[in-house]
């Protein structure tokens, strides 16, 4: 081993290095103090004694039925996410990437919920779906409409308007998504389609879609995490309620730990997330997106 490879090996660790300390600090060690945590019973309270309980955390969330209803409101998030919200995002790409007069100011309008910030987006929604004041409840007594439902206060409805609101807010942040796929396509490719009349529908989905299998793939493993962790918007909007009929394992995660003090119960329900969230990432990359051995 030569002297200069040493010399640029050991100039490479010290470059890493920084970023090597960070990811242990603030990501592997607290991932390990989590799972420590998840068999323990502790209040939260500094110098409060630990307990070793075992696998009861974990009982007592899979046993907990507001954590099945938080899982089944993540669902409709996903399902909110694959059938509305990359549909959208996609076609925004489309639009934005096109030579179309006046894309330009649709890529602004587009990012614009983005830049508003989750707080400000889930408090404007709040106000606007109110039945008294809202924009929702003056459209409907325009219309004739005598009595005005209080969507947020009813369970299921409050939990797709907060699914609908998340998909309006985060269209343009996945539109780039999908728009760094469509640029990165060679104008080669574009020219050959036009040469052997592949155009429009047919060229969209024989060429553009299968060209951004990666972009989608991206989408994928970010949406599901992303539904399976959300918190935000719900917490802004509806707090969870009425009676966690809108709640999520996100929201459990944080009562359980910060209200009722249940700090290993709450790291329990973080590794499940967790755990939950790593499964099915594999799961996507070696089944759905599994690179073509051909290539």
């Amino acid at each position: 081993m030569s002297k200069m490879y040493k010399r640029r090996r050991t100039g490479s660790l010290l470059i890493l290095l920084p970023g090597i300390l960070l990811t242990i600090i603030f990501v592997i060690y607290p991932v390990i103090r989590t799972a420590i945590l998840s068999f323990e019973s502790w209040n939260g309270v500094a110098n409060a004694p630990k307990h070793f309980v075992g696998i009861s955390n974990y009982i007592s969330v899979f046993t907990s039925p507001k954590f099945w209803l938080g899982m089944r409101n993540s669902l409709f998030f996903i399902i909110g996410g694959f059938v509305i919200l990359m549909p959208a995002s996609f076609l925004m790409a489309l639009l934005v990437t096109s030579k179309v007069k006046g894309s330009g100011f649709f890529r602004t309008t587009f990012l614009i919920p983005v830049m508003l910030g989750t707080t400000a987006v889930g408090l404007m929604w709040t106000f606007m779906l109110n039945p008294q004041f809202g924009m929702v409840g003056k459209l409907a007594e325009i219309f004739g409409s005598e009595t005005v439902p209080n969507i947020l206060a009813t369970p299921v409805q409050n939990t797709w308007a907060v699914v609908l609101v998340n998909e309006w807010m985060y269209a343009g942040y996945n539109m780039l998504i999908f728009a760094a796929g469509l640029v990165a396509i060679p104008e080669d490719i574009h020219d050959a389609c036009r040469i052997d009349g592949c155009t429009g529908i047919k060229k969209l989905f024989y060429v553009t879609i299968p060209l951004c299998k990666n972009m989608f793939m991206v989408f994928s493993v970010t949406c599901i995490t992303g539904c399976l962790k959300v918190f935000d918007i719900v917490w802004a909007m509806t707090r969870g309620g009425p009676m966690d009929s809108s709640t999520t394992p996100a929201i459990l995660l944080y009562t359980e730990g910060f209200q009722f003090k249940l700090m290993g119960r709450s790291s329990a329900i973080a590794m499940i997330l967790l755990i939950l969230g790593l499964v099915i990432s594999v799961v996507l990359n070696s089944t759905i997106f599994k690179p073509d051995e051909n290539l």
